[in-house]
């Protein structure tokens, strides 16, 4: 189990700061046209890359609503749940504070939202607390129905990564200006850190929501697999 966690850290590290990395460095330059696209598909490639590299060592959650999620499908052990949970969180903290430091040896740096999540005023578009559980519950749901499926016996084993990365751009193309998007509480419990004060007081949303819609992916493949 020690490699298995040691990938899942690995994982999580590079998801946080390729991601949040792009969203905080590459993105502060408008005019190379990065933009939502280009945080999207860094969230996508992250996880598609390293899928390939450690996937088949821990599994490749990197995420605990992931986790959650496999554990409630029958396709991950409980006893592994909170190991898994905390190597995560470790790394996408570990992740910030590198981000953090790298960002902060720029001259006239500006923390600012450091690409964390949020709703109400600190959502990128100006989205409701509402929209913002909806929206992250929603689209865990379709991401864990998305991993289930795509790592079945009924498709061409190798192909996972593809359909799980390009889904998680998909997922970030459609929320970025809600919430900046979350679907992965590590991922967000790094960034709020750094960022402290509002991002902290929200944090509680993007716990619950991905934990929630992780769940409910889990059962709704679960009910879609056992109707075979």
């Amino acid at each position: 189990m020690q490699k298995s966690l040691v990938a899942e850290f690995l994982g999580t590290f590079w998801l946080v700061f390729g991601g949040c990395g792009s969203a905080v460095l590459a993105a502060a330059y408008p005019e190379l046209g990065i933009g939502f696209v280009g945080v999207a598909f860094a969230f996508g490639l992250t996880v598609l890359t390293m899928a390939y590299a450690v996937g088949g060592i821990s599994g490749g959650h990197f995420n605990p609503a992931v986790s959650l999620g496999l554990t409630v499908a029958g396709r991950f052990p409980a006893v592994r749940l909170l190991p898994y949970i905390a190597v995560q969180l470790v790394g996408a903290v570990a992740a910030a504070a590198l981000l953090y430091l790298v960002a902060t040896g720029k001259a006239g740096f500006e923390l600012g939202g450091f690409a964390a999540n949020g709703y109400g005023d600190h959502s990128p578009g100006g989205y409701s607390l509402l929209s913002a559980l909806l929206i992250e519950v929603l689209l865990t749901m379709f991401f864990l129905i998305i991993i289930l499926g795509s790592t079945g016996s009924r498709v061409p084993a190798g192909f996972a990564p593809l359909a799980i990365g390009l889904g998680l751009t998909l997922i970030h193309l459609v929320s970025i200006p809600v919430t900046n998007t979350s679907v992965n509480p590590a991922r967000s419990t790094g960034q709020a850190l750094f960022v402290g004060g509002w991002a902290l007081q929200q944090l509680w949303l993007f716990w619950i929501a991905p934990l929630a819609g992780g769940a409910l992916g889990g059962l709704v493949w679960k009910f879609l697999d056992d109707a075979d």
